[in-house]
């Protein structure tokens, strides 16, 4: 997508904050992008971004293969914030020094701002809280920089040479606990850069929908529509550029939530008229779960079953030569190091992976460049109901990882009832709390009740409900007494096979969100 001047290149040095950082700077409508830290400063310049950010990092500036970024850089005229890490290597690579502290700094500190006051610290009080994490620190500044601030334990906090519009901070600006950060990271953006804020969603729908009528020409193109926010948001967006060109594909693999099949069709066929093609392939997935208890070989048959049911179905459309998938940005970075860069890699993403070699699709993925919340900020310009746009995560092998032990049409069945209970209860409460996910899980366990004057032995239900920003980490939701006594008490009597619910209060870390 054309972004204009007006962008940011985060360089990413390994930090934990790299992400976080970039989610900031779009939070004040600037579009930013993570790219590699030895990025030549020639490529850099041909993209013209508006600032550059140096990202902090693990690695300390003495290590042996320590990450650096060209000193090239620094000549290009582009203004430059260095954060953590960041810092030390400007430093280091303009004529400073860099020293190991006598003390490791990490968690809050009281940042100290000398009365001359730079462009970043605008409109600051004298002191504020910051959030540190580091060993090693600025002993000795560039030529030509001056110190803005410090704290006990760090003489040099932060520092700039406002001529070359070239800045350093020894914290870090992007997290919550730094209450002011959003004010220094906007100085930077529209004082120091000269950003105008234009990035917004309405701006992105407009130019993508450009792009891929563009890009695809009469081509055909399919989409393995699940339902959930991402697929359904490229769907929508795909449907607007190309119409009728666009081909969608359901599968039904018998293990999703109650109505969400019917739910899916109304939507996507009746209200938005797409070409959906809903394939029923319940049976299959059942029989290739029939005595599989491990989470894992549940994983891998469902994810070949469908491979094989999608791959059926789409052969069927012989011209089109595009698929269309709903990659987020946080997928291209978890996937691998942004173009070689030190961060570890966290997961192998794939949405629809592992297509026979004879279904040579070019690959389409619209929303690559955003995050969660600013995909469903494209759902809602594009007209998705609230009830696809929140949607809450939901796992891609659906219920059976959510149905400890064996998987069953009988035990999917239950499930479904018990887990429309919690949906129907949490959306009917006032005083619920704002949850990222809530759910019920099936235990292989049978315990003894009593219904009426007769003896039950039926099965346990879990109630999971926890409260998160980003899914990284969760807490178990404080719902209500009388919430949890409703929820309870609804599923007891409504769904015939259990007769006993626990609630679990498990935060991530340790447990995960979800239990298999």
């Amino acid at each position: 997508m054309k972004i204009g001047r007006e962008w940011i290149a985060v360089l990413d040095f390994g930090s934990q904050y790299t992400r976080l950082i970039t989610r900031r700077i779009r939070e004040q409508k600037v579009y930013s992008e993570i790219i590699p830290f030895n990025i030549s400063p020639a490529a850099l310049q041909r993209r013209r971004p508006a600032g550059i950010i140096l990202s902090g990092g693990p690695a300390s500036v003495f290590a042996q293969n320590a990450p650096a970024c060209s000193a090239g850089l620094f000549q290009l005229g582009i203004p430059i914030l260095g954060i953590c890490y960041g810092m030390q290597l400007t430093a280091k690579l303009l004529g400073g020094a860099v020293k190991p502290g006598q003390a490791r700094e990490y968690g809050q500190a009281r940042l100290a701002l000398r009365p001359e006051r730079a462009a970043l610290f605008k409109g600051l009080p004298r002191k504020i809280k910051i959030w540190m994490s580091h060993g090693d620190q600025v002993a000795k500044m560039p030529p030509g920089f001056r110190c803005l601030a410090a704290t006990p334990a760090c003489a040099v906090a932060a520092m700039a040479d406002p001529a070359r519009k070239i800045y350093g901070l020894q914290f870090h600006p992007e997290v919550v606990h730094t209450p002011q950060g959003g004010d220094i990271l906007h100085e930077f953006l529209f004082s120091v850069c000269g950003c105008k804020g234009k990035w917004a969603m309405a701006r992105f729908v407009k130019e993508s929908i450009k792009s891929v009528r563009k890009r695809l020409g009469k081509a055909h193109v399919i989409c393995g529509l699940s339902g959930g926010v991402d697929s359904s948001v490229v769907a929508l967006l795909l449907h607007r550029a190309v119409g009728r060109q666009l081909h969608c594909i359901f599968v039904d693999n018998g293990l999703l939530r109650a109505g969400e099949v019917e739910q899916v069709e109304k939507m996507f066929r009746r209200h938005f008229g797409l070409d959906l093609h809903v394939v029923r392939a319940a049976p299959l997935f059942l029989k290739d779960l029939a005595g599989i208890t491990d989470p894992e070989t549940k994983r891998k048959l469902i994810g070949k079953r469908f491979v094989q049911v999608f791959s059926a179905e789409a052969r069927r459309f012989g011209r089109a030569k595009y698929l269309a998938q709903g990659t987020l940005y946080p997928d291209v970075i978890e996937s691998s190091p942004p173009n070689g860069g030190p961060a570890a890699t966290i997961k192998s993403h794939h949405n629809v992976g592992g297509l026979p070699p004879d279904l040579k699709f070019n690959l389409i993925e619209p929303l690559r460049e955003l995050f969660k919340d600013e995909a469903r900020a494209v759902g809602r310009e594009l007209g998705l109901p609230p009830e696809i746009v929140n949607r809450q995560p939901f796992p891609g092998p659906g219920l059976a990882v959510r149905i400890i032990g064996e998987v069953t049409a009988a035990r999917v069945a239950i499930l479904q009832k018990a887990d429309r209970i919690i949906q129907e209860e949490i959306s009917a409460h006032k005083s619920a709390p704002e949850l990222w996910q809530a759910f019920a899980i099936l235990l292989p366990v049978k315990t003894v009740g009593v219904m009426g004057d007769g003896r039950t032995y039926e099965n346990v239900c879990v109630l999971r409900a926890v409260t998160s920003r980003d899914g990284m980490t969760a807490d178990w939701a404080r719902l209500s007494p009388a919430l949890l006594a409703r929820i309870s008490g609804r599923i007891t009597n409504e769904v015939k096979g259990i007769n006993r619910v626990v609630y679990d209060i498990s935060s991530k870390p340790p447990a995960t969100i979800e239990w298999e």
